[in-house]
């Protein structure tokens, strides 16, 4: 990890001598980053990595011979240390987050045109994140598509909460559905960004098909939060999907806020909808994780349920407050999982959090306190 206030050095990875100029160039102007190197290939930064040693490295994911991808999955492996991937519209960034790479920018592109100094600023503001995020030496491997496998999706298993850390000894198993009336009754919102796309899974892929509709804020681009909730819809009992201005909220539906809208509960004619509108940014986001627990708190009475993950700076902390003081459960996500401790712990401090857990443990206290209100 570094240590806030030093200068941050970064390796940059990139087959493209375009991308490979114009992001060291411009990162090099940038208060507290160096670029120390440049790499035209996976090999290339692999020996580079070892001569240098760098903070952070900036790495493409589509290269020849071997991709980013693998590179990620090499170096989580053996020698961990904070990656930043570019990555165009390509769901297989998903597997480099899978690993144990921080987070990604994507490349600009005829379709969503960012200007070059655009992408630099976010893409420098990512390396800052990721220089004191938490890496470790990283192995998994996603299970079977509980869609195409019988799953034992009967199996009851709602531990105390003092004995939540068993929930390690639990993973692979499913938790039974819960019932009509708790489904009916019950919205949950979730919001994560910085290591967020592996967190939130963690939680998701436990929980059952029957579940009361949840509803995610996860900072993230355009065309992205797509590509993750078709992923997630694979890999998780439940169905989800990018949330469409106007739907109507239902039980067993997960609905990931699209990256360009501000995602709001709203309560018209007597059913919940969901409004994706709006481009402008709130807590310093868009889509913003406060922006939806405010509407939540606002428009729902029912007996709500706010989860807030891993993450860089402070939003969703009021929205999340709000929610608890109009009576919702609230659980945090706690230092010891996070990738960024940074949103969870200051909702914990303000007093918008109930339960702190970590990721592999959420999923417990969740269908514990769901059992509760059947």
């Amino acid at each position: 990890m570094t240590i806030q206030g030093a200068t941050i050095r970064v390796l940059v990875a990139d087959d493209s001598a375009v991308y490979r100029t114009l992001i060291a160039t411009n990162l090099s102007s940038k208060s507290g980053v160096e670029v120390i190197g440049i790499a035209s290939n996976a090999y290339d930064a692999q020996e580079k990595i070892r001569e240098l040693q760098p903070d952070v490295l900036i790495l493409d994911v589509e290269m020849p011979k071997m991709t980013g991808i693998e590179l990620t999955k090499k170096l989580m492996a053996s020698t961990p240390l904070p990656i930043i991937l570019i990555s165009s519209a390509n769901i297989n960034v998903f597997d480099a987050l899978q690993a144990g790479a921080v987070d990604f920018v994507k490349k600009p592109d005829s379709t969503h045109p960012v200007s070059p100094g655009d992408f630099v600023e976010e893409l420098a503001g990512k390396i800052k994140i990721a220089s004191v995020a938490k890496v470790s030496m990283h192995l998994s491997a996603r299970p079977a598509d509980p869609k195409n496998t019988a799953a034992p999706s009967n199996a009851a298993i709602s531990p105390s909460l003092h004995a939540v850390s068993s929930v390690s000894d639990i993973l692979g198993n499913a938790f039974k559905d819960c019932s009509d009336a708790v489904c009916n009754s019950t919205i949950i919102a979730l919001g994560a960004s910085t290591g967020g796309t592996e967190a939130t899974y963690e939680v998701l892929r436990k929980l059952p098909a029957k579940i009361p509709p949840i509803l995610i804020v996860q900072h993230m681009p355009i065309v992205f939060t797509k590509l993750y909730a078709e992923r997630l819809d694979r890999l998780c009992a439940m169905n989800v999907k990018e949330a469409q201005d106007n739907d109507v909220v239902v039980p067993g539906q997960v609905y990931i806020a699209p990256g360009d809208r501000q995602m709001r509960l709203v309560h018209i004619g007597g059913v919940y909808r969901l409004q994706c509108r709006g481009t402008e940014k709130v807590s310093g986001h868009c889509p913003s994780v406060d922006a939806l627990f405010e509407s939540v708190a606002k428009e729902s009475s029912k007996k709500n349920v706010g989860i807030i993950m891993t993450g860089m700076g402070k939003d969703g902390a009021s929205g999340l407050l709000e929610m608890r003081n109009k009576g919702a459960y609230t659980i945090g996500e706690s230092q010891e999982s996070c990738v960024v401790y940074g949103m969870p712990m200051v909702a914990q401090n303000i007093g918008a959090v109930m339960v702190q857990a970590t990721n592999k443990e959420i999923p417990s206290i969740l269908m514990k306190h769901l059992n509760t209100l059947g």
